[in-house]
């Protein structure tokens, strides 16, 4: 009979997701959808640079 071994997570993808997705909610409240498309822009090439 085997036994199972449970790890401990040490990052919760589903609640990074949730919180990420809370605070862009809350980033993009009250812009038009062309604010919201430079918003959106604007995070991709930060994320693009940095992750060069």
């Amino acid at each position: 009979m085997k036994t199972e071994t449970k790890t401990k997570k040490t990052f919760d993808a589903v609640e990074f997701m949730r919180q990420r997705r809370e605070q862009i909610s809350k980033d993009i409240e009250g812009m038009t959808p062309k604010e919201e498309i430079e918003y959106f822009k604007k995070k991709a090439a930060e994320f693009n640079k940095r992750d060069k």
